[in-house]
Order: C-alpha cells, then structure tokens, then sequence
C-alpha cells in the first residue's frame, strides 16, 4: 500500500510501568506468545508515502491478540497523532481490531477516549483522517478510529461492527455486521477491494492536502442558454428529462473526484452527490468539495451528508460548491419520522458558518427550502434552463386556493425565471456555456 521504500516505523513510548495493571494470570506470557508471532503489539506506527502523499499510518495487526487496544496500544496511537500535528500529516489508519483487551479491564477501555481526545485534537489542526475498515473491525476499535474518521474504507466482505461475533444476539442477523450492509446504512464511504487500495487512498490523500486558494469558480452552463419567455416555461425547461443532471456538470467540472457515501446516522440518499474533485491536472490541480442535488426529493439523509461535507470541507480549508436541483425536500411520512427539519437545518447551518467559501449554481429546479438550504447567501447562480422559487407552482395554487388549471399564471407571478432572479437579486447573474 505505501510508496517502495518510504516506510518508517515511529520510534515506540516506553513501555508502561506496570504492564499486567489486574494482575491477570499469565498475561505475561500471553504477551510473549503474541510477540513470538511477529510484532510488539497489536498497532504499529510509522510514517510512509501514499501515492506521493507523506502520511502518519497506524496498522493494526489481527494476530497479536485479536488486534486489541490495551495501553501500550493507546501510547503508540497517542505518539502517532501526536507526530502528525507537529509535522502536519494526514493520519491513514489499518485497523482490524476485535475490541479492548480484556486482560487490562476498564485500563484497556479508557484507550478509546485517550484515542477519540487525539482524533479531536488532529481534527482541530485541520489534518485529513482516514481509516480502512479490515476483517474484522469491530467494538471500540470501530467506534473511535473507524467509524470516526473523516473518511471511512472498507474492504468487501469484511465483518465491522460495534458488537463482535461472540458478543451478540443468538439470533442477530449476520448480514448486518458486513462492510456491505455498514456501506448500505451510512456508516463507509466506499468499499474498495484490497488491491486498489493504494491508488483510492492516493486519491483521497491527494484531493484532501491540496485546497483551492478561493472560491470555487461558477461552472459553465450545460443545457439551453436562451432565457425562457414565462415561468412556466421556465419551470418546464426544469423539469425536462434531458436536461443535463449534476453528474454531466460534474464531470465537466473536475478532472477526477472521490465520493463520501452516508450520513453516519444509518441512511444513505443516491440523489445528492458529495464528495471533492479536482480542479485542473497533475501537480497544478487543487481540491473544490461538492454537495450536489440530482433532481430527487432530497431525504433527511442526503441533507445530512451534505452538512457533514460542508462541515469537513471546512475544516480542511477546501472551498465548496453546492449544485441545487429538487423539486423540494421529501415530504411524506418516512422523512418526517426520520428527521428532515433537523436535516435541512443542518445544512442550513453549516453554510452560514462555513469558514470556507460557498460557491452555488441552481441547475434545475430550486424548489422551496429542500432547495435554499444548499444555496450560498451572497454567491449563488442560476443555469438558464433553471429555476428558484419559494414553492412549486401548482403547490402555490392550491394553498391559494385556486383551481389547478392556474398553477401556470401563478408561475408567472412568483417570478422564478432566471432573469427574474436576477432582478430581484436573489442571485448574481446566469451563468453561461463555457468555451
């Protein structure tokens, strides 16, 4: 996985001065056998390129005692990230862990908050982390380096969960301590088979080190350019299946891109896009993250993914882009019981604190507040084949009280064109096709 030649293992803490702190009966010497079969515990710590890229890595080695964190454990994850603050590395982290080590009691399972104080602590400077989920990666392990990353791989097929295969219910469904199913609820963002690894995580460590110096900027128009004579035909044009998506305008955009998947809360909506991309080629191209609506009735999980990326983009110091296209967030009774006022409010929040500029393009339809909460106050743009409005036309007729047949004069007087947008200066202008 790493470059040729560039592994460094990091020098190892001291061992503790009392290494068996229960008295366990022959701990000792099942530390001796461990270390008989390689190794001097269950992480080892070292510094290595990755695709170019210099990082700090932890790997976890599942046949010293089922991988387990106990406090030498602790120590070397400490000295890691404590190395990586001070020369500014990402963290990379290998991690095939059972749990804490039961021989060292509530001494081994305090580690977990000494390694959740670090992952904080190497948040804060603004340093990407990123795990790979092996087989197994299960109990503290998961919940700290795993699932806490800002970036979380899985390998195909291995078992990652919070409770271990001898811990749970008699009758647990196996399928859902899978990396598959963990992908399906949110909790990984890609599965990535071991073979790849090296170039996805060269990628990512790439795209994550290498910000944009301003603005995202406006990506040129895709579709028609002529402006449309009403608001009907404005909403129509919208609502067109032809109508280039934000994946044409992505790929437009970026000469490559790695996509996060979930909102770490169990869900997942295939109708908004995030991720970052690259802008230009080779050792000139900078990073730009995107949240990108499809055309879909965005869910409180979409919503969620967004505001984790607009928040993680934010503290890397990587500008966004946001392309608005939903006839409106989803409605029904699913999305309510799951959260989709919270959700948007969410997204809501992390564009106005964003310390990172928000740069926004409305592509198609720009449907009420499912819509605005991705819109950048200040900085937001509208395709010529798009539109914004406060809601739906024929939703606005019936709340007024009119007959169906008058959804199209009320689009007229909503003014949701784009340039009627621009007049009313609600956005900053239309964009135009590129050369």
């Amino acid at each position: 996985m790493t470059d040729p030649g560039s592994l460094r293992e990091l020098p190892h803490p001291p061992p503790p001065a009392e290494p068996n702190p229960l008295g366990w009966p022959d701990y000792d010497k099942v530390l001796s056998r461990a270390a008989e079969r390689g190794g001097s515990e269950s992480v080892t710590a070292a510094t290595a390129r990755i695709g170019g890229t210099e990082v700090v890595l932890l790997a976890f080695d599942f046949t010293y005692l089922g991988g387990s964190l106990g406090r030498r454990a602790g120590d070397r994850v400490e000295a890691a990230h404590t190395h990586a603050r001070r020369h500014g590395l990402p963290v990379v982290a290998l991690v095939a862990t059972g749990g804490s080590r039961m021989q060292e009691g509530m001494i081994a399972l305090t580690q977990l908050q000494r390694v959740a104080g670090q992952m904080v602590l190497t948040r804060a400077a603004g340093l990407p982390q990123l795990t790979v989920a092996c087989d197994p990666t299960t109990g503290g392990g998961w919940a700290t380096l795993g699932a806490g990353a800002d970036i979380t791989l899985a390998c195909p097929g291995a078992q990652i969960g919070f409770a271990g295969s001898r811990v749970r219910p008699a009758d647990a469904d196996p399928a859902a301590y899978t990396a598959e199913s963990q992908f399906d609820a949110g909790s990984v963002d890609a599965l990535v088979a071991p073979g790849e690894l090296r170039g996805v995580l060269g990628r990512w460590l790439r795209l994550l080190t290498r910000p944009a110096p301003d603005a995202a900027p406006v990506p040129a128009a895709r579709g028609r350019v002529d402006p449309p004579p009403t608001g009907w035909s404005a909403v129509l044009r919208a609502r067109d299946p032809g109508r280039p998506r934000a994946r044409a305008y992505l790929d437009a955009y970026f000469g490559h891109r790695e996509e996060l998947s979930g909102d770490r809360a169990g869900g997942r909506d295939a109708g908004m896009l995030c991720g970052f991309g690259a802008l230009g080629e080779g050792a000139e191209a900078v990073t730009v993250a995107y949240a990108a609506q499809c055309g879909t009735a965005t869910t409180p999980a979409g919503y969620r993914t967004a505001a984790r990326l607009i928040r993680l983009a934010g503290r890397l110091g990587i500008p966004v882009l946001t392309l608005v296209d939903t006839p409106g967030a989803a409605n029904d009774a699913a999305a309510e019981r799951a959260g989709a006022g919270p959700a948007i409010a969410e997204v809501f929040l992390a564009v106005a604190e964003s310390p990172v500029p928000v740069t926004t393009l409305a592509i198609g339809e720009g449907g009420s507040g499912g819509a605005l909460a991705l819109a950048a106050p200040g900085n937001t743009w509208v395709a010529p084949d798009a539109y914004f409005s406060v809601i739906a036309p024929e939703q606005a007729a019936a709340i007024l009280k009119r007959p169906p047949d008058q959804a199209e004069h009320t689009a007229d007087q909503l003014r949701l064109r784009p340039q009627d947008l621009v007049e009313l200066g609600v956005v900053r202008g239309i964009t135009q096709p590129g050369p």
